[in-house]
């Protein structure tokens, strides 16, 4: 038996294609990428790839301590590198809330994919992100969710092609809104 897998790897080149088949999450921490990502690659058949995982197991180590050993401008860096050499077909691609700092990753991204941005309001994402001070986020240590939410939020707009307006959906709900989006 052959069994045949679409590929996402890290710079290489053959598996790059000029066809936008990726779906891109980008949103805030705790608005649901990996989640969202996981149920939608099965909806649409596509594969997934988290790149919070890609980075911690490309350094062998997890996104906290990157933080805690290199600093959040490390942690960025890093990032920033993995995303602008991504190539892959057919996935949906959950990224990290701080992708949306690199012109250059998400100029790679969006060249292969549509970009979705999962737009949670503050209320909700202070519920869901209890675990703020160890996740390992690219931010500066006096910064708040609050403030990471002002900063970023801009950015996420510039860079969706569409967006979803999660407030009151289930994680099936987002997805069908986001499969008809594409239509």
């Amino acid at each position: 038996m052959i069994i045949f897998r679409r590929r996402c790897d890290e710079g290489d080149n053959k598996v790059m294609t000029k066809e936008k088949s990726n779906i891109v999450l980008i949103g805030m921490p705790g608005s649901g990428k990996s989640t969202i990502g996981v149920i939608l690659a099965k909806m649409t058949t596509r594969d997934f790839v988290d790149t919070d995982v890609v980075i911690q197991t490309s350094q062998g180590r997890s996104l906290q301590d990157i933080v805690d050993t290199e600093g959040h401008q490390g942690l960025r860096r890093i990032e920033e590198d993995i995303l602008r050499d991504l190539r892959c077909s057919y996935h949906v691609i959950a990224t990290g809330g701080s992708a949306v700092y690199s012109d250059s990753a998400m100029k790679n991204l969006k060249s292969g994919g549509v970009i979705v941005f999962l737009d949670v309001d503050l209320v909700t994402l202070t519920s869901r992100v209890k675990n703020f001070d160890t996740r390992g986020l690219v931010r500066r240590p006096d910064q708040s969710l609050e403030d990471l939410f002002r900063e970023r939020y801009d950015l996420y707009r510039k860079y969706a092609e569409i967006t979803i307006e999660c407030a009151n959906l289930g994680q099936e709900e987002v997805c069908a809104a986001i499969i008809a989006a594409m239509r």
